[in-house]
């Protein structure tokens, strides 16, 4: 029983994710529509060549890498935009809570121009000066249709999250439960047979 809620808990405290960004099978993941596209970000002066999915971990200058999973995504015209949080929406970000056009780019941190990208990746690089809540959105827009698909996900930058502590933590508590239990039981035994 202690066992069962305890990887119930470790289970639900790694499943937390962001918006549009999620682990499937190790990859980070960025759904647009039916479309996905494969999501990295990089640190290297601070992180070396270490990958991150959804928070970037230290203020400072960052990279990050849109990998195309869908090949429609080859055809398409693709936006990129980081949008400051500054109606506090923090992980509820959603496109609809963006407001209008203007309230987006009056948020807009960095803007990757609209254009097709054949070889299926696009790359940015921005200096993130101040740790909170930012919120990246990428605008699909298939030329032949003029469809538009838009992906909203937000992140947190320079914040430590106490939660991604919590699977240690946990693994802990239940390997001192079991010593505990353990041993106690030796101890019970050792009382009957003296």
């Amino acid at each position: 029983m202690l066992m069962t809620v305890f990887w119930t808990l470790v289970h639900a405290a790694t499943a937390q994710a962001h918006g549009g960004v999620s682990m499937e099978d190790d990859q980070c993941i960025m759904k647009i529509g039916p479309l996905r596209a494969h999501f990295t970000g990089y640190q290297p002066e601070k992180r070396a060549t270490q990958e991150f999915c959804e928070d970037i971990p230290e203020t400072g200058r960052a990279i990050i890498v849109i990998d195309y999973v869908s090949p429609t995504l080859r055809n398409q015209t693709v936006e990129f935009r980081v949008l400051k949080d500054s109606r506090n929406l923090q992980a509820r970000g959603r496109y609809e809570d963006l407001g209008g056009p203007q309230d987006i780019e009056a948020a807009t941190l960095v803007h990757v121009p609209a254009q097709v990208y054949p070889r299926g990746t696009l790359n940015f690089e921005h200096r993130f000066d101040q740790p909170g809540w930012y919120i990246g959105m990428i605008e699909v827009t298939d030329p032949a249709t003029g469809q538009v698909l838009h992906s909203v996900f937000p992140f947190r930058v320079g914040m430590r999250s106490l939660w991604r502590y919590a699977p240690v933590f946990l693994i802990l508590l239940g390997a001192a439960a079991l010593a505990y239990w353990l041993t106690g039981r030796k101890k019970l035994t050792t009382e009957r047979l003296g």
